[in-house]
């Protein structure tokens, strides 16, 4: 009896140090955030002041002079807003498409070269943004695609393209060969077969892909801030640059704008949360 009280007894203190470990870790994950969005509020002076204010006063002047008019540190959050919303929508959209087919490929059929193939995605994928920067730029001046809407979601699609494949393979895989095979006993094609019993299957897995495709587009600076120019083409990302001055930098806007750009990917996060975590633990337990 006293051996098994003590079993209880130590499992107790290794589950409150594991979650004492998880509480510290997601601190230092949080911390950032936290720092951003209180900065957001909080007025210039107290933000550079060294030694740190514990004790901050709250202000919304970063959200006014942002939203402000011309010569009054207005930004065109809007105008930066639907450009993100245009970009990231279409390339997720159509980098999904050709995603889940390629993937679907993959995990059902043979074909010559297919591990090549597959491996040449993956490290295609590997390559850094910044080191694709130059060419890209080049390329794209020369066919007339910079500062445009379309060269962005052109370069989105192709980053996006091999993680999705690589996803949507592995939630395919998961899937019972039988499942499509008796739906075209039933008599249906094997286009119907995928879309009324093989897609419904994995739809929270492509769901999941879908999303960190989304959240890829939307917070990516490095080449957006290579290929556009005007307001008409920038990105939320980018934006943070209008606060940016040959000598200073407005840390109290670009705190600002970050919440507002930080704001729909965390909406979107908690409303599709359920299919996310459904996703990426699909496959994961066998009944």
């Amino acid at each position: 009896m006293d051996r098994n009280q003590t079993h209880r007894n130590r499992r107790r203190i290794y589950k409150a140090l594991h979650f004492f470990g998880l509480f510290l870790i997601m601190e230092v994950i949080c911390i950032p955030g936290l720092w951003i969005v209180l900065n957001s509020f909080r007025p210039t002076v107290e933000i550079m002041a060294k030694p740190p204010v514990w004790n901050p006063t709250f202000t919304l002047d970063h959200y006014r002079a942002m939203f402000g008019g011309a010569g009054e540190g207005g930004v065109p959050v809007f105008l930066y807003f639907r450009n993100s919303l245009i970009v990231s929508v279409t390339s997720t959209a159509i980098a999904i498409l050709i995603g889940m087919g390629g993937g679907y490929a993959f995990a059902r059929y043979r074909f010559a070269f297919k591990n090549s193939y597959f491996v040449g995605l993956m490290l295609f994928r590997a390559v850094p943004g910044v080191a694709l920067s130059l060419p890209l730029f080049i390329v794209f001046a020369r066919v007339g695609l910079i500062d445009t809407h379309f060269g962005l979601i052109l370069v989105y699609v192709a980053m996006n393209v091999p993680f999705t494949i690589w996803l949507t393979d592995g939630f395919f895989r998961q899937i019972p060969k039988e499942l499509h095979e008796a739906a075209e006993i039933d008599g249906c094609t094997r286009w119907q077969a995928f879309w009324r019993v093989e897609f419904p299957v994995a739809r929270s897995g492509v769901a999941s892909a879908a999303i960190f495709a989304f959240l890829t587009s939307w917070n990516e600076f490095a080449l957006a801030s290579q290929l556009t120019r005007s307001v008409g083409s920038k990105t939320m990302p980018v934006g943070l640059l209008d606060f940016t001055a040959e000598f200073t930098i407005n840390w109290g806007g670009m705190c600002a704008l970050a919440v507002l750009m930080i704001l729909p990917a965390l909406i979107l996060t908690f409303i599709v949360q359920k299919h996310l975590i459904a996703g990426l633990t699909f496959g994961g337990v066998k009944g």
